[in-house]
């Protein structure tokens, strides 16, 4: 494979007087498509026989469907749609995981102008009350349900059953549910009206923040602001026009990363998509290996857990290296900071498969900004670079208690949180900034084209009592990293306190572990980190094992099983109280 081609960005900067950065890239946007489904009418024309999406049937071979039948079937699952009475205000709410039938009336849907909402699994399977479920219904009105599997969604579906709505299965269907299957025998012609009747502003999609710093809110998905961001990651990651993208991807699609960027990162580029059912997690990863010997990707994305594992896999077998390299542009990672030790494992292997440097890179983005802002493609000898805004956007950094305040404009951004105008106000400025809530630390102060490092969110920062402010992302990802893979995160505490702690939450490899290995092994490593740290701000004193695992229903946990460390400091003051006391149980560095 040749050398993959990226962009070679340059700015202007404004400086005000109150210390405010505006920072942008001196050339403009591309023109591009503004309707998503122009790219599919394009690619269904231009390369019809081309794989669009493919999955494994039960397990066994690939079951691809073309542009050209994507094409033909979207529109009769949209003509099928518009009959049952689903429009602009009566949106399709998606219960269940990545699949054909997910992917396809996901599209159908945004053919013909009817908004989609793919939420969660776990507010469906894990919930015990299924009260985010029902807020999200009682929110959107949907007209129709749909669930692959019926009987696994049963209680789910009853718990926002109306007589209006429509439920649709796939199989093992529920009592006055639809097929699938009969969808498909509506005429194509049924959903020319509609089509033509797309506009730039039409919303193709609500998706549900995952409430790390509060409750899911509903994020209003515009054509116009997700082909701009599609615009955007072309003219960064240009290799992705000189060959049609390949990607496996297992994250699921109500998030904005897989069901935003990697997603139509393919369809506008007239890709393949090729759904994963592994994960990285014990007994379900060798399904990813499984399908990682036979596709070569040419964009691979995942969570730094999923590179540690597959990392361990690349290394003990050259053969699934050799393909995973063979015709790989870059690696992206998200959704939490990756370890150095992996950092430097995945880049020793590309220079040893490929012969030279693979980029390895992450980024800054959100759900409201449909999600991609700032990137980095300069090659790194660390992790951590979130880069730079991309072309179209601005970046205002704004100094907020001795830190950077990221906030950002540009056509990908969302118009607000659909139903909720006191929430969409709250964060945007007066100048129709998005407020990220994150703070920025540059690279190099002298010059911020060599990218930023994400400095904590600011809603979740803290003082001690020395009037120190703690930065808690930096501090929480330190020492995860710290904990070599012993803990899957932990709840940094100490609001109110003369020093650190922190609440840990074991990954898989500690739970199985001995309990007094594990205890020293916690112990050292906590040890090392504290020595490690430059001040109080940054050195955890103590920690302690969660009692109780994070609650969903409670807020504390996201349905990606991200911490909402403000839930859970006041949520546990009893194990707090314990931290500071001392005693059996507690780690003390």
């Amino acid at each position: 494979m040749n050398m993959p081609r990226f962009w070679a960005p340059t700015f202007d900067y404004e400086s005000r007087p109150d210390g405010t950065i505006l920072m942008r890239q001196t050339e403009a946007l591309d023109a591009h498509p503004q309707l998503l489904a122009d790219y599919l009418d394009h690619w269904a024309r231009e390369t019809p026989e081309q794989t669009w999406i493919a999955r494994r049937s039960d397990g066994g071979d690939w079951r691809h469907i073309s542009y050209a039948l994507a094409q033909d079937m979207c529109r009769r699952l949209g003509a099928a749609l518009l009959e049952m009475g689903l429009g602009p205000n009566r949106p399709l709410l998606i219960l269940s995981e990545n699949s054909l039938e997910h992917a396809l009336l996901g599209m159908a849907a945004i053919y013909v102008g009817v908004p989609y909402a793919p939420v969660a699994t776990a507010y469906s399977l894990v919930s015990e009350d299924h009260s985010k479920l029902r807020d999200i219904a009682a929110t959107l009105n949907p007209g129709a349900v749909f669930a692959d599997n019926g009987a696994a969604y049963a209680g789910a579906i009853a718990s926002i059953a109306a007589d209006d709505r429509t439920v649709i299965n796939v199989h093992d269907m529920v009592e006055g549910a639809v097929s699938f299957a009969s969808l498909l025998d509506h005429h194509p012609a049924g959903a020319a009206n509609a089509r033509a009747a797309l506009t730039p502003a039409t919303v193709a999609k609500y998706l549900f923040t995952s409430g790390s710093t509060g409750s899911p809110k509903a994020v209003i998905n515009t054509n116009a602001m997700i082909c701009a961001s599609q615009a955007m990651v072309r003219d960064c990651y240009r290799f992705l026009t000189d060959q049609p993208p390949v990607v496996l991807d297992w994250a699921p699609w109500n998030h904005t990363a897989a069901g935003n960027k990697v997603s139509y990162l393919v369809l506008t580029n007239g890709g393949t998509y090729y759904i994963d059912d592994g994960r990285p997690v014990p007994g379900k990863f060798d399904e990813t290996l499984r399908n990682l010997r036979e596709i070569s990707c040419t964009w691979y994305f995942n969570v730094p857990v999923g590179y540690d594992m597959l990392i361990d896999a690349l290394e003990a077998d050259d053969a699934l290296a050799r393909t995973f390299f063979s015709e790989l542009g870059m690696l992206f990672y998200a959704g939490a900071s990756m370890s150095q030790r992996t950092w430097d494992r995945l880049s020793a292997l590309g220079r040893k498969v490929l012969g030279r440097e693979v980029l390895l890179a992450t980024g800054l983005g959100a759900t409201e900004t449909s999600p991609f802002a700032l990137a980095i493609t300069d090659l790194q000898d660390r992790s951590g670079n979130i880069g730079v805004p991309a072309r179209g956007m601005t970046l205002k950094l704004v100094p907020n208690a001795g830190k950077l305040e990221a906030r950002v404009k540009g056509p990908n951004i969302m118009p607000g949180y659909f139903g909720d105008a006191a929430k969409t106000a709250e964060v945007f400025d007066e100048e129709g900034f998005y407020c990220f809530g994150d703070a920025l630390r540059p690279a190099d102060p002298d010059d911020f084209s060599k990218g930023f490092f994400f400095d904590g969110r600011l809603a979740e920062n803290f003082k001690l009592t020395t009037g120190t402010w703690v930065a808690v992302g930096a501090v929480r990802a330190a020492l995860v990293d710290a904990m070599q893979g012993l803990i899957r995160d932990a709840v940094i505490v100490g609001e109110d306190q003369a020093q650190l702690g922190a609440l840990l939450w074991l990954s898989d490899k500690a739970a199985a572990m001995d309990a007094d290995d594990l205890t020293q092994q916690l112990q050292e490593h906590l040890s090392a980190a504290a020595a490690n740290a430059t001040g109080s701000a940054s050195r955890v004193r103590r920690a302690v094992v969660l009692d109780e695992l994070p609650r969903l229903d409670a807020g504390e946990v996201t349905e990606k099983g991200s911490l909402n460390q403000r839930a859970m400091r006041s949520g546990r003051p009893a194990l707090v109280d314990r931290l500071y006391a001392g005693g059996d149980g507690v780690l003390i560095a």
